[in-house]
């Protein structure tokens, strides 16, 4: 297996330096992320690791053999042929060494029997051949299916022209052909931003089991916990390790950056000083002096920056009109395009304050039903019914794609606030990615990913009590999809929603919705959040429940526990455990029983504040051990970047080994670090 490797590698645009001094080694086992803020130069730095673009210093070191892959953001177009066709280009390398061993077979037969140049033919031809072996080309209609069936697409589309295809599934047809082609490194930038979640978990799965390394750019936090074991973060040009996957990376983060933010705080103090003294002083002639100086240390200072991912801003939205306890009422409500049935026999009412979350396959019909919910297309079978003050607001990517104008973005938001917001509206854009110069771009001019954005913000600004909202997350980064998570689970109104993002499926929502594909099954109703619904996926999969509907009254288990899912009727029962008192006695008297109860739970604060400091010392020792083994990493690292090394193959192989052997033991350590960090949450909240 191959490796890449960059060093010391330095690219500015103008004045201002991107990447100073960037060091990465990827290889074999490689599972790592990248972050940091938008903007920063996440894509620059892949596209210097690919070779796409030069940088201004540095070394960029690659295997001899190796290959990489690189999949762009988006921008990728495909035409003029098959689908089958251009998925197949993925073997180009296969396709030319046979080319190669038809010539080589050529020469064989007019070489001279025992002639020198005859083994050399024979063995160039017998290395070709295993090549070809290796690269699965003999199993590429095999491979080819699974990975296109992976990524949502249907094989009786394999003869379909490309041109055919949305920008969307474009992409995924790029995402594919780098999968298909077997490189030792892959460079994906934002590889799930155009799929649905099962796609995505497919996904995971094929990167999980891939043998190769690779460095993503991804927005989805679950999918890069499920696929990451190690995080670089890109923070005012310089490049930093983490290991562990996301929530690791957040949390050792998050108390590094307490002490940063303690300085940070106190210097922004001294600088608003600072600057009211100048303002005083500036323009009194015998101040003067004093205020130049003043301006110059101002200058001179250097100023304390944090990631916006950790600049906690919280957005303060209008709050949501009065409404009746019935927010919706929907009775047998369907719909067809022709003979092409979408939703059958849905009926559902939802209560004020619920979150409802619509899942299910791609053209599954979700789309379909919250247009129908908004009010957009009222041509459907069945009965639809706001309750009692509802007003409701629908986002989707078709309308914001229609936003237009040449009005400039600070202007067009400052006109669509409420009075009372209008000074906040900056900060509103700020935290939806329209920074700096962004918000004095026209609307005119926006990308795509822009006008959704803008359409959203635009959205959430109007007092309603009814969000439809459909994939709200698609064009956010990490720090943005956590702020309008933050305003949706403060929104007291009712909120129903498609998002591809699991985690904040499984943050925001109560209920879950499951439309099955082509309306094939009745939809179901799930009493639950979407990890709640996955996990009653698994246990019927395994055949420890019924499948959900059978039973009008649920298992007994979900009695039990007040939770039980059917066909979608709406209506819900809660089956709550009798609550039962139970009082102790000892000899009638009450202060005996005060007396002991408090023993007993100084006993227990002491067993627990023992665990907790056995807990930090273990925690503390692996964190030793994970630092010695980073350190280890790091000097194998840039010993297998001296051209004396990798450009001998024997030392090469022995450095990567040492390397494979430390890093594998830093995901050990990793483990173990998190199960003893959990350990200890867990005591501290008991």
């Amino acid at each position: 297996m191959g490796f890449i490797q960059v060093t010391k590698t330095s690219l500015a645009f103008g004045d201002r330096d991107i990447l100073k001094d960037i060091n990465i080694h990827l290889a074999a086992g490689s599972k790592a992320a990248l972050t940091g803020a938008n903007g920063s130069g996440k894509s620059t730095l892949m596209k210097i690791i690919a070779g796409k673009l030069s940088a201004d210093s540095g070394e960029r070191a690659l295997q001899k053999s190796s290959r990489v892959s690189y999949l762009p953001q988006s921008g990728i177009i495909h035409q003029g042929r098959t689908l089958r066709e251009e998925v197949e280009t993925a073997y180009a390398p296969a396709f030319s060494m046979l080319a190669e061993m038809e010539n080589l077979g050529r020469a064989l037969e007019n070489a001279v029997r025992d002639d020198g140049k005859t083994a050399a033919l024979l063995e160039e031809h017998q290395r070709l051949q295993e090549e070809v072996e290796n690269s699965g080309y003999y199993e590429r209609d095999q491979h080819i299916s699974m990975v296109l069936t992976g990524l949502g697409f249907s094989l009786s589309g394999l003869h379909r022209q490309v041109d055919e295809f949305s920008g969307g599934w474009q992409m995924r047809i790029a995402l594919a052909k780098v999968l298909l082609e077997r490189s030792d490194i892959l460079l994906l930038d934002e590889p799930t931003n155009y799929l649905d979640i099962e796609a995505r978990s497919w996904l995971e799965g094929w990167l999980r089991d891939f043998s190769g390394g690779y460095l993503m750019v991804s927005h989805d936090r679950y999918f890069l916990d499920m696929t990451v074991t190690e995080v670089y973060e890109l923070f005012q040009g310089t490049l930093t390790r983490y290991a562990g996957n996301y929530t690791a990376y957040e949390e050792i983060r998050r108390i590094e950056l307490e002490s940063l933010m303690a300085r940070y705080k106190a210097q922004q103090e001294e600088i608003a000083k600072t600057e009211a003294l100048i303002r005083r002083f500036r323009y009194k002639a015998s101040k003067a002096a004093f205020a130049q100086e003043l301006i110059k240390r101002l200058e001179k200072m250097e100023r304390i920056e944090i990631p916006e991912s950790f600049k906690k801003i919280s957005i303060a939205f209008p709050p949501p009109p009065h409404a009746g306890r019935i927010a919706l009422t929907v009775e047998g409500l369907g719909k067809s395009y022709g003979s092409l049935r979408v939703l059958r026999g849905l009926d559902l009412i939802l209560e004020s304050g619920e979150k409802l979350a619509a899942v299910g396959p791609n053209g599954a019909g979700k789309t379909t039903l919250l247009r129908i919910l908004a009010g957009e297309d009222v041509n459907f079978e069945g009965r639809l019914q706001y309750g009692a003050g509802i007003t409701a607001g629908y986002f989707s990517q078709d309308a914001a794609e229609a936003m237009t104008g040449s009005q400039r973005v600070l202007e067009f938001m400052e006109a669509e606030a409420p009075t009372a917001l209008i000074p906040k509206v900056r900060d509103m854009l700020g935290s939806f990615l329209f920074r700096g110069d962004d918000v004095y771009k026209s609307i005119s001019v926006l990308s795509g990913g822009e006008k959704s954005r803008l359409a959203l913000l635009k959205m959430l600004l109007k007092p309603m009590n009814l969000l439809i909202l459909d994939e709200p997350t698609n064009h956010l980064d990490l720090y943005s999809k956590d702020i309008l998570l933050d305003t949706l689970k403060k929104f007291t109104g009712t909120i129903i929603f498609v998002s591809h993002d699991r985690a904040f499926m499984e943050a925001l929502s109560t209920k879950t919705l499951e439309i099955s594909p082509g309306g094939s099954g009745v939809p179901r109703l799930f009493y639950g959040n979407y990890a709640y619904y996955q996990d009653r996926l698994a246990r019927e999969a395994r055949g420890e429940l019924p499948g959900e509907g059978n039973s009008p009254a649920g298992s007994a288990g979900d009695q039990a526990s007040g939770r039980r899912e059917t066909p979608a009727s709406g209506v819900r029962e809660t089956q709550a455990p009798a609550a039962a008192e139970q009082r102790e006695t000892i000899g009638g008297n009450p202060r005996v029983i005060l007396i002991k109860a408090a023993a007993e739970q100084r006993e227990a604060a002491k067993q627990r504040q023992t665990r907790l400091r056995r807990l930090e010392r273990e925690e503390a020792e692996i964190l030793k051990h994970l630092a010695e083994l980073e350190a280890e990493k790091a000097r194998l690292e840039a010993e297998l970047a001296r051209p004396e090394i990798y450009s001998n193959g024997e030392k090469a192989r022995k450095v990567q080994a040492k390397l494979r052997e430390a890093a594998v033991g830093i995901e050990t350590k990793t483990r173990e670090w998190e199960e003893k960090a959990r350990e200890a949450e867990i005591c501290k909240r008991e």
